[in-house]
């Protein structure tokens, strides 16, 4: 009987730490995935102009893919870059930076078998992730999830982590369609999944240790509003122009 294949999309950029990243998901895929799965990592270098793609393809494992472009387009871009070089029956999306634990994989795949679902995404609000990161992250994360819940009738609490799992016939429904390329591309897809009707979407525990800028930063802010401006644009264009309906 063959066997189900998990596709693991890291985007990578300014990564320091990418060679180890890309060692500890291919540990733990192989020493944790049932007998019935095999897996491939897919790292998208998304133009880092440092040494990311160099460390990147230091890693000695047949599972691991590296791909590569010149110029920086974003996680979004990056992400879907990934999938359509994939060959998964499940793909799942993990931020590179260590700050979300590799193992994190096994308790999404475990819940995506126990709910037959068509989407599980790591969430910090799920009462059992064990997360370190400072109050106005927590605030701004409140925040963000009620702005997704009104705009976009999004239904799990935490679109962000930066770790999930969906189904394939999920995501050939809804990548020909996503247009965001930086900073609210997890909710349009989320978003996007539950109103072709992919509603069985549901949230799992993450370990998370935040590796926390200050928040004083300008450029940070400038994320932030960004973010919030793209999240905008995919209700107008959702709801308003029925753009994704086309």
């Amino acid at each position: 009987m063959a066997k189900k294949l998990l596709s693991v999309i890291v985007p990578a950029y300014k990564e320091r730490t990418i060679k180890k990243d890309l060692e500890d998901i291919d540990n733990t895929l192989r020493n944790g995935l049932s007998e019935g799965y095999d897996y491939e990592v897919i790292c998208v270098v998304d133009g880092s102009p440092d040494d990311t793609e160099k460390d990147a393809r230091k890693v000695k494992s047949s599972k691991v893919r590296i791909l590569n472009y010149e110029e920086n387009m974003g996680k979004g871009f990056a992400v879907r870059y990934g999938i359509e070089h994939s060959s998964g029956e499940l793909v799942s999306f993990l931020d590179a930076g260590r700050e979300i634990h590799s193992r994190g994989i096994m308790m999404l795949m475990a819940h995506m078998d126990w709910y037959n679902a068509d989407i599980i995404v790591g969430s910090k609000m799920h009462p059992v992730s064990q997360v370190k990161y400072p109050f106005i992250r927590r605030v701004l994360s409140l925040g963000y999830y009620l702005v997704t819940k009104i705009l976009l009738r999004v239904s799990v609490r935490d679109t962000q982590s930066g770790i999930k799992i969906f189904k394939r016939k999920v995501l050939e429904k809804i990548l020909p369609k996503l247009h965001v390329q930086r900073y609210a591309m997890d909710v349009e897809m989320l978003a996007l999944a539950e109103y072709f009707g992919f509603g069985r979407i549901y949230e799992a525990p993450v370990e998370i240790q935040y590796n926390f800028k200050s928040l004083t930063h300008a450029s940070t802010f400038k994320d932030i509003i960004r973010m919030f401006w793209d999240t905008f644009v995919v209700f107008y264009k959702l709801y308003i122009l029925h753009y994704y309906d086309k």
